[in-house]
């Protein structure tokens, strides 16, 4: 393990001990807010982003920091995207959390010239430490991995519909839905990467794709020997904010499978 890897493992269980897990199932009412529709921050979300941020900026000052919640708070913030930044999700499954129930972590991640360079995720109970640096392969606590399918005769998909419109959601049913066995995502990004890597899943297609969400699963993804990669194939960038449509999965040739099916929403 490198360093960096460990100084931002040392960042994300600091953050965690101290801002999140003494929040978890112990919530007020006031301290959960609805700040879009179907989209939740607490008080442990806006507390573990400013340590987190503190943090990194003793790790390098130079880095803007595009932080999920200041973005929220001011969209000026996602200029920082189209710079050398770091980006911070501090609680990745925040619905999950403001719940009282798993999966939840932290996804950070540095980037240069609207690619990921380094990504790093952080199970906030487990203490699962995913990381992975452009071109140097993707690890799990210190050991390097290679990513491996769930060995289903049909393979697993997690795919969520939650922000889908309806006639995308009929497409995906239609379309989709049929090639695999579909199973429910855990509604947490820096749970789900793994998964794909991990023999649990196979595939999975993401509609909304927030840099704080995706940036360190796809390099980390990518880097274990998945992909995960616009449906048109082209690379996952950062600086495009805008685009929606994202595949991941545990192999290339999973991968190319689910994009052809896509191509036949449009």
């Amino acid at each position: 393990m490198s360093a960096l890897d460990r100084d931002i493992q040392a960042l994300m269980r600091s953050v965690t001990e101290a801002a999140i897990l003494p929040r978890y199932r112990n919530l007020s009412s006031n301290e959960i807010i609805e700040k879009a529709k179907d989209e939740l921050v607490t008080v442990a979300d806006r507390e573990a982003e400013v340590m987190l941020n503190e943090g990194l900026a003793a790790i390098d000052a130079s880095l803007a920091i595009v932080g999920e919640e200041a973005a929220h708070a001011d969209p000026a913030v996602l200029a920082g995207l189209h710079q050398d930044c770091w980006i911070v999700d501090p609680i990745d499954g925040t619905h999950n959390f403001a719940h009282g129930r798993p999966p939840f972590g932290i996804l950070l991640a540095r980037c240069a010239g609207g690619i990921c360079q380094s990504g790093w995720i952080y199970d906030c109970l487990s203490g699962r430490f995913c990381a992975a640096h452009l071109h140097q392969g993707a690890y799990v606590n210190g050991n390097r991995i290679t990513a491996q399918t769930s060995g289903e005769v049909r393979p697993v998909a997690a795919i969520s519909t939650i922000f889908l419109d309806p006639t995308r959601r009929t497409a995906v049913k239609t379309h989709i839905a049929p090639h695999y066995r579909v199973v429910d995502t855990p509604r947490c990004a820096a749970e789900q990467y793994p998964r794909l890597a991990l023999g649990e899943n196979d595939v999975s297609l993401f509609e909304r794709t927030l840099a704080w969400d995706h940036a360190a699963g796809v390099l980390w993804l990518n880097e274990a020997g998945g992909k995960a990669a616009r449906p048109d194939g082209s690379p996952y960038r950062v600086d495009e904010p805008e685009r929606s449509g994202l595949i991941g999965a545990a192999s290339p040739a999973l991968w190319a499978e689910l994009a052809a099916l896509y191509s036949k929403m449009a």
